[in-house]
């Protein structure tokens, strides 16, 4: 049986705790303003097999079917992965009673699989947080060949937009940099929105090859390369600026077939200055090596003083030996590094219902009151219709361009609430298609003075 301490060998482990002791983590102290000690960084948590055997379909977990088509919220794009436009503290910003959201797109003239390698960043905005009226590209002049997901935030004392992405390269490669679009501001109107002025693009980091996998590393696995999805927060106690992202831990593995080549992470960098032009990476604050290949879209939910970290994954990124659906899984921890116990025992927060196993994906987790609103997409549906026959997701590709379209939902599906209640959830509403909800309760004032 795969052991996750005997495998690891201790020269990584070792280079982890004395990456923890560089820089302004060993003086005690940040460099950020506002923030009087840096983060505590300590041992990286597991993921471990023992905890995903208990990931279990319930009621309490189940997403509603989905049973009619939603109405795009573009005539022209394919919509996936999408976040809103937060305050430095997470909330929802809303300015002259606009909310703004940044979604994954692609001319839906494209086959749905092909729309990854043509991915582009546009912005929608809202009176009401549901109905999304179209805006245009979040950028001018992005890093990379096409983007992928990140986060947005907005400074109100500086009046401008610092969005983070996944700068990628393209096809067969996917080279993954996190990269930060900063210098956006936002002018209003009775009748939209339009993000203006001119943008300054970094690149905030690539793999060390140590902590995180190189795309060299990773070859010869065969599964899924990541060092993607910045997903921004302010410490909630140091103030400090930080991302998660998702990652791969290296451990030497070239066989696809052996557990230590499903290695995924939850990687952390932090800003060193306060332009947030310069970032280090941490360690990881999770890792699934053994479990899981893929944890994409990783974020933080603060409450009562927890720390809830969400990511998504797919049922074919589990190690071998385990199974899990194409879900939205979750952890909570007293501190960013702390010890992560799986919600509901097995880490499964929302799953599509057994009858329709991809009608959705990429939930994003928001703080609402004391509970949760997640956000998704329409996926595939219809891939069990008798009336054509039932096929598996790996067959759509082969199926005539217009079927294949037909079968793919690309727009944001019904938000849900959740109750989040210590180590357990529960779905308790399906609102309407895409709804994001404003932080009602869950704001925090900033610990930062600027």
């Amino acid at each position: 049986m795969f052991n996750r301490k005997d495998s690891l060998n201790t020269n990584r482990r070792n280079f982890m705790k004395s990456a923890a002791g560089v820089g302004v983590a060993a003086l005690g102290l940040s460099s950020v303003s506002g923030s009087a000690a840096a983060v505590d960084t300590r041992d990286t948590d597991q993921w471990t097999r023992a905890e995903a055997e208990q990931i279990a379909l319930t009621d309490e977990t189940t997403a509603p079917l989905i049973t009619e088509n939603s109405e795009s919220i573009s005539d022209d794009y394919w919509i996936w992965d999408t976040w809103p436009l937060r305050n430095r503290d997470g909330s929802i910003v809303k300015i002259d009673g606009w909310q703004i959201v940044f979604s994954l797109t692609a001319s839906n003239d494209l086959v749905p699989g092909a729309r990854h390698n043509e991915a582009t960043i546009r912005y929608f905005y809202s009176r009401n947080g549901h109905d999304w009226h179209e805006g245009g590209k979040a950028f001018d002049a992005p890093l990379g060949h096409h983007q992928w997901a990140g986060s947005a935030m907005y400074d109100q004392n500086e009046e401008q937009i610092y969005h983070f992405y996944t700068a990628v390269s393209s096809h067969p490669e996917f080279r993954q940099k996190p990269a930060l679009g900063k210098g956006a501001s936002i002018e209003t109107g009775p009748k939209g929105v339009e993000l203006v002025g001119e943008q300054e693009h970094v690149i905030m980091g690539t793999p060390d090859g140590e902590m995180y996998q190189t795309y060299e590393q990773s070859i010869e696995q065969g599964i899924v390369y990541a060092f993607r999805d910045p997903w921004y927060f302010e410490h909630p106690e140091t103030g400090e600026d930080l991302v998660v992202f998702e990652a791969n831990t290296p451990t030497g593995s070239r066989d696809p077939t052996n557990p230590e080549s499903f290695n995924g992470n939850i990687g952390v960098m932090r800003a060193t200055n306060d332009e947030l032009t310069k970032w280090e990476l941490l360690p990881p604050v999770l890792e699934a090596v053994g479990t899981n290949q893929q944890l994409e879209r990783p974020h933080y939910v603060f409450k009562d003083g927890k720390w809830y970290l969400f990511t998504i994954s797919h049922q074919f990124t589990f190690a071998p030996g385990l199974s899990g659906p194409d879900a939205l899984y979750g952890f909570v921890a007293d501190s960013m590094y702390g010890d992560y116990e799986p919600l509901n025992e097995g880490g499964l927060v929302i799953s599509n219902p057994e009858e329709a196993p991809f009608q959705a994906y990429s939930w994003l987790a928001m703080p609402h009151g004391d509970g949760i609103v997640a956000e998704s997409f329409e996926n595939f549906r219809g891939l069990d219709d008798t009336s054509r026959g039932a096929i598996s997701l790996d067959e759509v590709g082969y199926l005539p361009p217009e079927e294949q379209k037909e079968l793919f939902g690309g727009t944001l599906a019904p938000s849900l609430k959740l109750e989040l209640d210590g180590t357990e959830t529960r779905i308790v509403a399906e609102l309407k298609d895409g709804h994001f909800l404003p932080s009602v309760g869950s704001s925090r004032p900033s610990n930062r003075s600027r």
